[in-house]
């Protein structure tokens, strides 16, 4: 049938990954570092990732293409979990004492600068997937949370006294994740616990602060008044907070 469907312009592509935020029924996905239109049949040609392109790389072009599939489209953007999944020992939910925790109405400090040499572990819980974590999970009650892109802790030297200590921590990856998956599960995390504080950690790299995006987007869901802190790691490790 002959419709409106979404066109890309490899060339002009960068590889940012914001229409992949944008489009909800998951038609477009990186392939070698450029977007592209993984089945006609994904695409609803009504252009929620036209406004995201900061490269003016996408326009819609009608032509002949299979009928937009809403099931298919779907299936493909949420799958169902399988059993497998469901009972992975990954996700077993274990606490570990760390020393005490930080007191509900006095969100941990971060040191202005200087690195310190971390001498052992602060993570205090696991899992730390978002996609594995339960929203009711033990470590969620009265927590200050930190919400930090998957490279941070790679990239920043300091992260375990600088961010980790005090804190209940779940991570993911805006660009290679489902976003609205991660709304859905971080708007659950705040209905259910009682969350003091969220800190979003995340990297210079543009698709990275979708993860801004995401907490805020969950917040507003959850219609729950918590402070919310912003900070940006550099690729060389240096970390910029939002005034």
């Amino acid at each position: 049938m002959r419709r409106n469907v979404v066109k890309i312009d490899e060339e002009k592509c960068t590889g940012c990954g914001q229409c992949v935020d944008a489009c909800a029924e998951g038609a477009i996905e990186l392939v070698d570092g450029k977007a592209r239109l993984l089945s006609d049949a994904y695409c609803d040609g009504l252009g929620a990732c036209l406004g995201e392109c900061p490269a003016d790389a996408i326009t819609i072009e009608e032509r002949d293409a299979e009928a937009f599939d809403m099931a298919a489209a779907k299936q493909h953007a949420q799958p169902e979990p399988t059993a497998a999944h469901s009972a992975c020992p990954g996700a077993t939910v274990r606490e570990m004492k760390r020393g005490a925790r930080a007191k509900a109405d006095d969100p941990p400090a971060l040191p202005a600068s200087g690195r310190q040499a971390a001498t052992a572990s602060e993570l205090a819980h696991w899992p730390v997937q978002l996609k594995l974590v339960a929203p009711n999970a033990p470590f969620f009650r009265d927590a200050h949370l930190l919400l930090a892109a998957d490279c941070v802790p790679f990239a920043l030297a300091d992260f375990h006294p600088r961010f980790l200590r005090g804190r209940s921590v779940v991570v993911g990856c805006p660009k290679l994740d489902d976003p609205a998956f991660y709304v859905e599960k971080l708007t659950e995390i705040l209905k259910q616990s009682s969350i003091r504080s969220i800190t979003v950690l995340h990297m210079e790299v543009p698709c990275c602060f979708g993860l801004s995006r995401i907490a805020e987007a969950a917040l507003a869901a959850s219609g729950k008044k918590v402070p919310l802190r912003d900070a940006t790691v550099s690729i060389e490790g240096k970390v910029k907070e939002k005034p």
